[in-house]
């Protein structure tokens, strides 16, 4: 989250001209700087070294203001995970190959800048200086990071740590590579406030803030709300915490957010947490036919939704008209599930407030659709969504419910047959 990174010190000097990092980045955000891996920057430092995302292009900045890499690719999903592998050398006698970067396995040959790397300079890189992850120069990182490599004294390509899938060409993650560390080198995996190195060398990170677990990872992709859709510049949503908490502006406008993956057949799971009592009685969470979510209106207007919202004693939207019922209304902190299931001959979406059936409906104007999660809120309305990681915003669920499916960690129960949205749930 925001503010929150990891560092490090050696307690010596490593090979400064020969080394690797590696590591899986999921972005919640596009468009700004978003530094992964850097050492210390300040005024005509020369050994400063930076690996970072600007513009949505990868940068690699050795020395003082010298880009050695500027791409011309952007990374704008926000949705799948992307392998960043760094094959630093500056001993290699070919200029070209003294930093090489890949994207998902390929090697980058087309930039915006570049320049090579002085033959046999040291940089600050696995110097006995500050490291850090996720942070540079008080910017920090928004996102999630995993399986993070370092390696002292080889560069590796991007080979040692994924493989192309023989059946669907995907760059698919190593979770065990054959690598040799080295001094300082480091394997980061784990989550929490106890960061510790994995490849046994006892190089440990320390955390300055708070890091959030989450089940999302490069083999199993779980959704979110989707940051890159927008549809009026009023009602555009604040996305933090790895896209699973929004916010609203503070207009007096609706604020909406289709999920990251549809779906148009199987049962589906998951949870809101009404966090924050501020336009509470306005909160809407639901489903969405995904093509309907290019239409410059409301969701909750739109045939081929459902949505169940905290208004007029808690009602249904379905294909736009509000029932009359009163199911009853869901309090501050209280837990909404929304269980989706479009195997059934006419598809149907349940409602559970705190783990207890509030409402269900049929829902014949899904039938045959790509649907979507959605979520809506007004004016300065805010809650979190908990798509299987087992968080709502950085808390953990207080105790998770049964999964019969093993996919995902929610607060309740989940009913029998549902699974988490996610790559492993839509493929089970």
């Amino acid at each position: 989250m925001a503010n929150t990174y990891l560092y490090r010190t050696p307690s010596s000097a490593g090979n400064r001209k020969t080394w690797t990092w590696s590591a899986w980045i999921k972005l919640s955000d596009v468009g700004v700087e978003t530094p992964f891996f850097a050492t210390p920057v300040s005024t005509n430092d020369t050994g400063w070294f930076s690996i970072r995302l600007n513009g949505n292009s990868v940068v690699i900045v050795g020395l003082y203001n010298t880009n050695f890499i500027v791409t011309n690719r952007r990374l704008r999903d926000t949705n799948g995970w992307y392998n960043i592998c760094v094959s630093f050398d500056s001993t290699n006698s070919t200029a070209s190959d003294r930093c090489k970067l890949f994207i998902n396995g390929v090697r980058e040959t087309s930039f915006a800048n570049s320049s090579n790397p002085t033959l046999n300079q040291d940089y600050n890189m696995n110097n006995n200086v500050f490291h850090s992850i996720g942070e540079e120069g008080n910017t920090f990182f928004n996102g999630s990071m995993s399986h993070v490599h370092f390696i002292d004294g080889t560069a590796y390509d991007a080979s040692a740590f994924g493989s192309f899938d023989n059946d669907t060409g995907e760059w698919s993650i190593n979770t065990s590579p054959s690598v040799t560390y080295g001094t300082n080198g480091f394997f980061i995996f784990k989550d929490g406030n106890s960061v510790t190195d994995q490849s046994g060398n006892s190089n440990n990170f320390t955390v300055s803030g708070n890091l959030t677990k989450t089940e999302d990872n490069p083999s199993n992709v779980f959704c979110t709300n989707n940051s890159l859709w927008k549809q009026e510049s009023s009602r555009y949503l604040t996305h933090t915490i790895g896209n699973t908490m929004i916010s609203g502006g503070g207009s007096a406008t609706w604020y909406q957010t289709p999920g990251t993956l549809a779906f148009n057949s199987g049962k589906f799971y998951w949870e809101c947490k009404w966090n924050a009592s501020t336009n509470l009685t306005q909160n809407h969470a639901g489903v969405i036919d995904y093509e309907k979510t290019a239409q410059n209106v409301q969701f909750r207007s739109q045939t081929g939704s459902v949505f169940f919202t905290n208004e007029d004693g808690g009602e249904l939207h379905i294909d736009g008209p509000a029932t009359t019922a009163d199911y009853g209304t869901l309090a501050q902190n209280d837990i909404l599930g929304v269980a989706v299931d479009m195997d059934a001959t006419t598809p149907t979406v349940k409602f559970y407030k705190n783990g207890s059936l509030h409402a269900s409906t049929n829902a014949a104007s899904l039938a045959g659709k790509f649907v979507t999660p959605a979520q809506m809120i007004y004016q300065s309305g805010e809650f979190q969504v908990n798509f299987g990681n087992g968080y709502f915003g950085t808390t953990a669920v207080s105790s998770a419910g049964t999964n019969a499916s093993n996919n995902g960690i929610f607060e309740y129960d989940v009913p029998s047959g549902y699974t988490a949205l996610s790559t492993k749930g839509l493929n089970l």
